[in-house]
């Protein structure tokens, strides 16, 4: 009787600094099989759920991408960065001291809905072929067209000390690093994403994801068994 090819999904939480093609060369070598893929990239400063597929479950790899998801952050208001998160060095724009709660919920609701979005410089978007993060690096502008996102929820969790933490709940394609930014041209005094934490896409959670070296472990005692 032949043997159903095989395909698996995991649920890995992405380790702060790694990029996500660092986690799936990871289960790549665990697993010793070359179709490993991820559904949906995290930026190495953001930490949260990644979803990896292996094998035939690579052709889920796209349905994963197109589903709604959902995050927890901080953003800093009085200052930015060339890449609207920690990569870069912060700068600082205005004193947000005048700015009220009501100030930064007025905001916030201009970002929430069917908005429009233009991708931040530093992203893995392609123009015209080429990744615009590579351009950013090599100081090159790269006209950048503003997409449709849906950002269906937009919650202030806690505002003091200049932070706002939040939960975001948005559509495929839409980035948080590009939300800091509008927000802070909206309040006129700047803004960056200190942190951020993917808690779900679609139906998966992070509550039910893995840590990296405990999922590796399992991968190779299981690799073990199998011999």
């Amino acid at each position: 009787m032949q043997e159903e090819p095989y395909g698996e999904v995991f649920l890995i939480n992405k380790p702060l600094e790694w990029t996500s093609f660092d986690v799936v060369k990871k289960v790549r070598n665990a697993l010793r099989i070359k179709k490993v893929g991820h559904a949906g990239t995290l930026d190495p400063l953001a930490t949260g759920l990644l979803i990896v597929c292996a094998g035939k479950m690579t052709k889920q790899i796209e349905s994963f991408m197109g589903q709604e998801k959902e995050y927890t952050g901080t953003f800093v208001i009085g200052e930015t960065t060339e890449s609207f998160d920690l990569e870069k060095p912060v700068i600082p724009v205005a004193d947000p001291s005048r700015i009220t709660f009501e100030d930064v919920q007025k905001a916030v609701k201009q970002l929430t809905g069917s908005i429009l979005q233009v991708p931040p410089m530093h992203s893995a978007i392609k123009v015209d072929g080429k990744r615009v993060y590579e351009a950013a690096r090599a100081g090159k502008e790269v006209k950048m067209e503003p997409r449709p996102v849906e950002v269906r929820e937009f919650e202030v969790t806690r505002f003091e000390n200049n932070e706002i933490d939040f939960r975001i709940v948005c559509s495929k394609g839409t980035y948080i690093r590009s939300i800091a930014r509008d927000l802070g041209d909206l309040l006129e005094v700047g803004a960056y994403m200190k942190s951020l934490c993917r808690t779900r896409i679609g139906s998966s959670l992070l509550a039910d994801a893995k840590e990296l070296p405990e999922l590796i472990e399992e991968i190779k005692l299981r690799k073990h068994e199998d011999l």
